[in-house]
């Protein structure tokens, strides 16, 4: 697939991204890519190409930016090493909702705005972490998002006055959204309350549970899940080709 390395400009400066497209003539629904906390690499670029194959233009943002030319992480030791552990958890944290809001705009407008892309709504779609920023865009962003999905979410329903569920009555998506049975980040009680706060607010939305571990979809995470990972390929197949 073939993927052109850009530079978004941000209100905090520029923000490198890559965007992937299918093979042959565009354009093409566009489709914002958020990764989990380990950030762009090997295995995201590889997701995030996969997802282009299905008939995509997906752009796929370094969340970091602010952070400048940060290492990669390897996810296979990255919370088992004490250090890195720090250091990643230290950069997730940076990501306070304020400037995932920001950053979600320009992430929105650069894809719309690229030839690539039709318009005029996208898709999105995240994991872990970037599952809770796939719904703050679709929450921030109403008007130009379409489809919104978030795959084993961290934290998306909690008591905060910042959490992300509280913009469910703002969100004219199309939401689905896959927790996993064996994830601390997302127990059963935010479910519910996620649960609740969609239907309230008349979102139409799918809210499911796979029998897997947190990170069942990302390639290199030490809880990945075939089975479950290629039923949630195909359930944002289902979704975008419905919304987009």
């Amino acid at each position: 697939m073939p993927r052109t390395d850009l530079t978004i400009p941000t209100p905090d400066g520029d923000a490198p991204a890559s965007l992937h497209t299918p093979d042959g003539a565009g354009p093409w629904p566009g489709v914002l890519f958020y990764s989990d906390a380990g950030g762009p690499r090997p295995a995201i670029h590889d997701m995030a190409e996969h997802l282009a194959s299905l008939g995509y233009a997906v752009l796929l943002p370094d969340v970091y930016h602010r952070h400048g030319d940060w290492a990669p992480f390897d996810f296979a030791t990255a919370f088992s090493d004490d250090d890195e552990r720090a250091r990643l958890m230290g950069m997730v944290g940076s990501l306070e909702p304020g400037l995932v809001a920001i950053d979600a705009e320009a992430w929105v407008s650069a894809l719309l705005d690229r030839p690539e892309v039709t318009g005029p709504r996208i898709g999105v779609t995240g994991y872990c972490m970037g599952g809770v920023m796939s719904l703050r865009t679709a929450g921030t962003q109403p008007e130009r998002v379409a489809a919104a999905a978030a795959f084993h979410p961290g934290n998306p329903a909690t008591e905060d006055t910042t959490s992300v569920h509280r913009l469910a009555d703002r969100m004219r998506a199309t939401v689905y959204v896959a927790g996993a049975e064996d994830d601390r980040s997302f127990p059963d009680e935010q479910k519910k309350r996620l649960d609740e706060a969609l239907h309230d607010a008349g979102v139409g939305y799918t809210l499911e549970t796979y029998p897997a571990a947190h990170g069942f979809a990302v390639p290199d995470a030490p809880s990945y899940d075939d089975a479950a990972a290629q039923r949630h390929w195909a359930a944002l197949q289902n979704l975008f080709a419905g919304a987009l």
